[in-house]
């Protein structure tokens, strides 16, 4: 998921070009490196897409190549490949039933709903955030309410941070214990 520093994940009209346009600022940051992030694609078993993402997705242009796709969605969406899977049900079901039995590295793409709905549900073992240089002010929140009980808190281990020479951060973080 890519944030600003405030924590917003798209404006409030739903738009990311706040996104578009940084070029190399911070000199000690790692340049971003395509053929990496081309390896760490290929080691992702399956997507899992809210409809919202699928549908931004569509009209991009599909960036998800063949790796099977599960977009939840109650909606009648159009399928534009045979490895888009729709889903509607309960998620600890689709986890438990269709996911874990096929696939080993699962990804959850874009929506602060979905990935909610995961958090809340303490389906999520890895987060991968990139926090962008810039102060949005309002929109729609990475983690908004998250769904968690309050006085209930769930440690997190840093794994790894990258600084980017376009001045993004990327955070990479396992889930620790409850506390």
């Amino acid at each position: 998921m890519v944030s600003s520093l405030d924590g917003f994940i798209a404006n409030r009209d739903n738009t990311v070009s706040w996104l578009d346009g940084y070029a190399d600022v911070y000199e000690r940051g790692v340049s971003e490196d395509n053929a990496a992030a081309q390896e760490m694609a290929k080691a992702i078993d399956c997507y899992v897409l809210g409809s919202r993402t699928y549908e931004h997705a569509l009209t991009l242009g599909w960036p998800y190549g063949d790796t099977p796709v599960i977009v939840l969605t109650s909606r009648n969406l159009p399928s534009i490949k045979q490895s888009v899977e729709f889903h509607s049900g309960e998620l600890r079901q689709l986890v438990d039933g269709v996911l874990s039995p096929r696939f080993r590295n699962i990804w959850l793409v874009g929506g602060a709903m979905l990935c909610q709905s995961f958090l809340k549900l303490d389906l999520v073992d890895e987060i991968r955030w990139t926090i962008a240089p810039v102060l949005l002010g309002d929109g729609l929140r990475m983690f908004g309410t998250s769904g968690i009980e309050p006085n209930f808190e769930k440690r997190w281990l840093l794994k790894d941070v990258a600084a980017c020479k376009n001045g993004f951060v990327g955070l990479r973080y396992r889930v620790g214990q409850q506390i």
